[in-house]
C-alpha cells in the first residue's frame, strides 16, 4: 500500500455479484470458483450470486442495465477481458459516477490475468500463478479492504470513447496478445508460444507518438490534477461549472487532451522516431502473470507508464528483453531501442491502418487514438 492511500472495508455480511466466464482461460473458471473461492467466501460471511456469461458483451449489458444496489461488490472471475466489459458497461450508466464507487474485485480465471498479478504484487505477496494466485486474490476479497484505482480514458479518431484499467498497445505486444488467442487452452504458455511466433515475423510499424510527460523538465513530479484548477481571488480553487452546463451523467472531461484533428499542445513531447516495433502504455505493474512490465507502477499513481521499442532491434535483443521482463529487470539491460517514460497523456497516430491495437487485451481497429 502507498502512503496516503485510504482504504474502505466491505460490510459484513457482504453480498457479492460474481460475473464468471466459464470459457475463459483453460475453461476451468467455474470449477475453480466452486472448489477454491466459494468455501473461503462463505467463511468470511460473503454471500455470492453467480452470473454466468453466455456470450460476448453479456456482462457489459448486465452491469449497464441492472439495478446493482442489492450488491456490495462486483467480482469478476475471468481474464482481464471480462473486467474491461464490466468497467465499460458501468461507464455507460447514467449513474456511472455513483456506480463506479462500488468496489470491484478481480479473481484470476483467464489466461491473461494481469490485473490480478498486479494486485498480488502491490499486496506484497510473492510472485505466484495459477491456483496460488487465485487463493491470494480470494483472500484479499475476504479481508474486504478496498482502495482506488486509476482508469484511463481513451478516444479514437472514429469517435469511440473507451475506459481502460490495464493498458493500450500497438505493434509486437498486441500482435502476440491477439495471435495467441488460438492457444488459450494452454493458459499462460499461450503468450510464450505467441511471442516466439511473432519474433519469427518481426514487423515494423510507422506512426507518430506524442505525450505529456508526468514530470516537468526539472524532474519534479507535476501535481496530479483531473481538472485545471481555475484561479479565484488569487488562489487556486475548485470552481463548479454553472448549473446546467454539465448534463447529468455526462462522462468526465478529458481536460489534458485537444481534439485528434488538432496538433498536440506545444508543451507535449513528440517522439522523433516514427518506426516502432511496439508501443505500450500500461497503468499497472504487470502485463501478464509472468511479465512485470512497469515495476514502478502503483494502483493509484495518476500515471501512464509509456514504453516504446524503436525499429532496428534484433530478435535476440528483443527475446532478452522479454525474458528479463519476467523479473522486471528489462530496464536494467539499458537496451538503446527501449524507451520508458511516465506520462499523464499520450497520442498515437499510425501512418497507415496496419497492425492491431489492443485495449486491456481486447482488439481494436487501428486508427489514431489518445488517452
Amino acid at each position: 500500500s502507498c502512503p496516503g492511500d485510504s482504504y474502505g472495508v466491505l460490510p459484513r455480511p457482504c453480498r457479492a455479484l460474481v460475473l464468471l466466464n466459464p470459457q475463459s482461460g483453460a475453461g476451468r473458471a467455474l470449477e475453480d470458483f466452486q472448489a477454491v473461492v466459494q468455501p473461503m467466501l462463505a467463511e468470511a460471511d460473503i454471500a455470492t450470486t453467480v452470473f454466468i456469461t453466455e456470450r460476448p458483451h453479456h456482462a457489459h449489458e448486465k452491469v449497464r442495465d441492472e439495478d446493482l444496489s442489492q450488491w456490495d461488490t462486483l467480482v469478476v472471475m475471468a481474464g482481464d477481458g471480462l473486467l474491461y466489459e464490466v468497467v465499460n458497461g458501468l461507464m455507460e450508466r447514467p449513474d456511472w459516477e455513483d456506480t463506479m464507487k462500488k468496489p470491484l474485485c478481480i479473481l484470476p480465471g483467464g489466461s491473461g490475468n494481469a490485473l490480478a498479478a498486479s494486485i498480488n504484487h502491490y499486496a506484497g505477496n510473492d510472485h505466484v500463478a495459477k491456483k496460488k494466485l487465485l487463493t491470494n486474490c480470494a483472500f484479499i476479497l475476504c479481508k474486504g479492504l478496498h482502495t482506488q484505482m486509476d482508469l484511463v480514458s481513451l478516444s479514437t479518431a472514429s469517435g469511440k470513447r473507451l475506459f481502460s484499467f490495464l493498458g493500450f498497445g500497438w505493434g509486437f505486444i498486441s500482435d502476440v496478445d491477439i495471435d495467441s488467442e488460438k492457444y488459450r487452452r494452454l493458459g499462460n504458455a499461450r503468450f510464450t508460444l505467441g511471442t516466439l511466433q511473432c519474433l519469427a515475423k518481426l514487423r515494423v510499424y510507422q506512426g507518430r507518438l506524442s505525450y505529456l510527460p508526468a514530470t516537468s523538465e526539472q524532474g519534479t513530479p507535476l501535481p496530479p490534477r483531473d481538472h485545471p484548477a481555475p484561479v479565484t481571488n488569487g488562489q487556486a480553487g475548485h470552481v463548479l461549472p454553472p448549473a446546467g452546463t454539465e448534463a447529468a451523467g455526462a462522462l468526465p472531461d478529458d481536460s489534458l487532451l485537444v481534439p485528434l484533428c488538432q496538433p498536440v499542445p506545444a508543451h507535449w513531447t513528440v517522439v522523433p522516431e516514427e518506426e516502432f516495433v511496439t508501443v505500450y502504455a500500461i497503468y499497472q505493474s504487470h502485463l501478464g502473470t509472468n511479465l512485470l512490465m512497469a515495476p514502478a507502477a502503483r494502483l493509484h499513481d495518476g500515471c501512464i507508464h509509456l514504453f516504446y521499442l524503436k525499429a532496428g532491434i534484433s530478435r535476440v535483443a528483443l527475446l532478452k528483453l522479454f525474458l528479463a521482463m519476467a523479473r522486471g529487470t528489462h530496464l536494467d539491460l539499458n537496451c538503446p531501442h527501449l524507451h520508458y517514460v511516465p506520462v499523464r497523456a499520450f497520442r498515437l497516430e499510425p501512418r497507415v491502418a496496419t497492425g492491431i491495437m489492443t485495449v486491456d487485451g481486447e482488439a481494436l481497429a487501428c486508427e489514431p487514438v489518445q488517452g
